[in-house]
């Protein structure tokens, strides 16, 4: 195929059984933008299978990463789920998307609202130095249903804040809000004066209900101030658009500026 590279995988996790994330590694000639994606695919039965993939990685890094679901009968996860290091992909030698910081217009602070693995695209906005000059603060919200969906926490609470480059930066800007939806989850991230903060609920009702603004310690939303970008299901998404476009935010196109941004290639159509 034309435009398609073979790549070869360096690292897999499996987080749970229905979460993984691997490594490739990447040509010096491939760059891409925070936020940005690449087709990737597996030949199977005589013929490749390709499926876009949100890259994960800083635009930096001497590797490529990506964060998947695993599907039994999907036409590619049934199988992507099984490879392991020394194993080959195919990807798409140029990214693409909208889902990058420069389709929005300035502000003070930054939104990631990502449920599942949409929060693969902003692993990779958040380490990318040259977001945090834009902004006075970053705040990631991933949305989950169970606990053991949480992934890279690790990396989010504990290395990037003790990044030797960036980790000074990360600590004062980077607000963490993880969220769980079918079970108890121990807010963590936060101290208040009562000690521990509890709460399970969707984006869309946190951010409905000024919860996570209030929980942040941060103004309620507003286009003067905040913007968004989106990544998750496509509900989600088609809610969370409605509920901004109610408070007055508009929504970046190819043809201008916004105040929220969405990755089009992944909207259902």
């Amino acid at each position: 195929m034309r435009n398609v590279i073979k790549e070869c995988v360096t690292f897999v996790h499996h987080w749970n059984e229905t979460l993984f994330s691997f490594k490739t590694t990447r040509q010096k000639s491939f760059t891409f933008e925070s936020g940005q994606f690449v087709m990737i695919g597996l030949e199977l039965a005589g013929k490749p299978i390709m499926r876009a993939y949100s890259i994960a990685s800083a635009n930096y890094a001497d590797e490529l990463e990506f964060f998947s679901i695993k599907v039994p009968d999907g036409a590619l996860t049934s199988e992507l789920q099984k490879i392991k290091a020394g194993d080959e992909v195919m990807l798409t030698t140029r990214a693409a998307g909208t889902l990058v910081a420069g389709y929005l217009q300035p502000g003070k602070n930054l939104y990631l609202l990502s449920t599942g693995t949409g929060l693969a695209p902003f692993m990779s906005v958040i380490q990318d130095p040259n977001i945090y000059d834009q902004f006075d603060k970053i705040i990631l919200v991933h949305g989950v249903r169970w606990a053991s969906e949480l992934a890279y926490q690790q990396e989010i609470e504990v290395g990037l804040p003790n990044n030797p480059f960036f980790g000074d930066i990360v600590q004062e800007k980077l607000l963490y809000y993880p969220t769980v939806t079918r079970e108890p989850y121990q807010y963590n991230s936060l101290k208040t004066s009562d000690g521990m903060r509890d709460h399970e609920g969707r984006i869309t009702d946190l951010l409905l209900s000024n919860k996570l603004t209030n929980d942040l310690n941060l103004a309620d939303i507003s286009p003067d101030n905040d913007r968004f970008m989106l990544c998750g299901n496509d509900a989600m998404l088609k809610d969370l658009a409605a509920i901004l476009d109610a408070k007055g935010f508009s929504k970046a196109n190819s043809r201008s500026q916004g105040h929220y941004v969405i990755e089009q290639a992944f909207i259902e159509k």
